[in-house]
């Protein structure tokens, strides 16, 4: 569950390694009478928008709220039948009685909680955002912070946290850059501190609840010789999800290239300029960087491939195929239209560009696309990958394998806020979709995820992301005339919570914490 009072806690308390709740919800009033019985389900139409507080005035679009005065038992009936309706593993689901609980509590419960045979929750994607912060976050990639990723390469004590990127225009923009590595928050120790005073502070400090907060960091930054100390304050940073968009020069031809981070909203618009600059330049080959693009939207991910492969290989192909439960074998439940394959957008959408508008593609002459991936590389992103195989256009996999995410939803909104639950798997054009373990460079070793022609690239933050001697970079422009990969070094199992005491910043994974729903496959009505 993630809400906005809890989530830079949680967030950070799970990377961290810290064993602490949260006051986040809870009461103590007695349990509404209930009239549920087991496996007994009203439509969940009969309690939409029945809302213990409701809202009033119009929301972003202009439009009224549709709240009427209800109770948590009725936000709970909602969802409890909302879930039946469209959960895709609706089976696991334990039918419990909703009037025990607070919302978002009986919201974390209606779930498998299965779990793979490696041990990994079947489930891990089960997530709230209150609606305003989920618009602002989604639409235009607004959020409170300093404009700083950071990857956790070892997340309990001694702790190693770098910065993995900064957005362009942010607070962190000239303050930090990548490769730094954080020591101190406001005067706490983020490499050792495990108490609970020490947790919070550091909490607050590297997730402002708010803009206009002040904190200061010490760091030592890449090849420094000694730490320095500087405050930041935090400000609605509007993320810049393409970045670094450039051609390489080599004696056999250009390459373009591109830092891809999120398929927000303002992606679309961005993802065709840099389609268009780099048509212009003509470019050989290319590599797009989505080593940190957890997902985001999939009509983005079908406009960006469809831009990368060209007419050819995808007219008249499925990008993606959303399967739901045996409830909904032909028709989509959330739409009520009859379930036809995504595919491969030829036109904008209308996210950030004007809608219908003709899409650029590439039509590179040796029709492949080289992709650097990571651990924090999932769905939506994962989707390129896939549709791409699907239409038998050359994938090349530079770097470590993929988290492991085929599956999405339709958020929905009840009573403010938005609820994200799966509720279905996206197959490509061959009926494929089975990569819960990722993808995998095919000279990967150890437990491999789904093998793709490519080399195991560990992250290296020695470099700047787009530089030719970053070694996923340089390991992509040398497989380019060699087809030969250095020795595999890049992680082949999903990262767990913590890490090695010590470490080469050259060659090494570390997890990127994200809003959650920028690790999914999402699809708007």
């Amino acid at each position: 569950m993630y809400n906005s009072d809890c989530y830079p806690f949680f967030r950070l308390a799970i990377m961290l390694g810290a064993v602490f709740m949260a006051a986040c919800g809870g009461g103590g009033s007695p349990p509404p009478i209930s009239n549920w019985v087991q496996g007994v389900f009203l439509p969940s139409g009969t309690f939409s928008s029945h809302c213990a507080s409701p809202r009033s005035g119009v929301d972003a679009n202009g439009r009224p709220f549709p709240d009427v005065q209800g109770s948590t038992l009725d936000e709970n009936n909602w969802l409890r039948s909302w879930s039946d309706e469209l959960y895709l593993w609706y089976s696991e689901i334990i039918d419990r009685d909703p009037a025990g609980f607070q919302t978002l509590d009986y919201f974390d419960l209606l779930k498998t909680f299965a779990t793979t045979p490696s041990g990994t929750d079947k489930d891990q994607f089960h997530f709230t955002f209150p609606t305003d912060e989920w618009l602002a976050l989604s639409q235009g990639g607004v959020s409170a912070g300093y404009g700083m990723n950071l990857s956790f390469i070892s997340s309990v004590p001694p702790r190693n946290v770098v910065v993995a990127f900064t957005d362009p225009g942010s607070p962190a923009e000239g303050n930090i850059a990548r490769g730094a590595m954080l020591l101190e928050v406001d005067g706490f120790d983020l490499v050792n501190d495990n108490t609970s005073a020490g947790i919070d502070a550091l909490n607050a400090g590297l997730f402002p609840a708010q803009a206009g907060e002040t904190h200061s960091f010490t760091v030592l930054d890449f090849d420094a010789a000694s730490s320095r100390t500087f405050d930041m304050v935090s400000a609605n940073v509007v993320s810049t999800p393409v970045q670094k968009v450039s051609t390489i020069s080599t004696i056999t031809g250009d390459v373009g290239y591109m830092l891809f981070n999120d398929h927000i909203a303002t992606a679309e618009q961005g993802l065709i300029d840099a389609i268009n600059f780099l048509q212009a330049a003509n470019i050989d080959d290319l590599v797009i960087d989505l080593r940190y693009n957890g997902g985001g939207f999939l009509d983005i991910a079908s406009e960006l491939a469809f831009m990368i492969a060209g007419p050819v290989p995808t007219a008249g192909q499925t990008f993606e195929k959303i399967v739901f439960s045996d409830k909904h074998p032909v028709t989509n439940p959330v739409t009520g239209q009859s379930l036809t394959p995504i595919p491969f957008h030829t036109t904008s959408q209308g996210f950030s560009a004007p809608a219908g508008q003709a899409l650029p593609a590439l039509n590179l002459p040796l029709a492949r696309v080289f992709l650097l991936t990571g651990p924090n590389t999932c769905s939506a992103s994962e989707s390129i990958i896939n549709s791409l195989q699907g239409v038998d256009f050359e994938v090349i996999q530079i770097g470590s394998t993929t988290c492991g995410k085929p599956f999405g939803f339709f958020p929905d909104d009840n009573c403010g806020t938005t609820y994200f639950s799966i509720q279905f798997q996206g197959l490509n054009a061959k009926n494929f979709g089975d990569f819960t373990d990722g993808f995998s460079p095919e000279n990967s070793t150890g437990t491999t995820g789904v093998l793709v022609t490519g080399c195991s690239v560990a992250d290296d933050f020695s470099a700047a992301l787009g530089d030719s001697t970053e070694k996923r970079l340089a390991a992509a422009l040398d497989y380019r005339d060699t087809q030969s990969c250095p020795m595999p070094s890049g992680t082949t199992q999903k990262l767990a919570l913590s890490g090695p005491e010590t470490f080469s910043l050259d060659a090494v994974d570390g997890l990127v914490p994200k809003s959650p729903w920028l690790e999914n496959k999402i699809i708007v009505r």
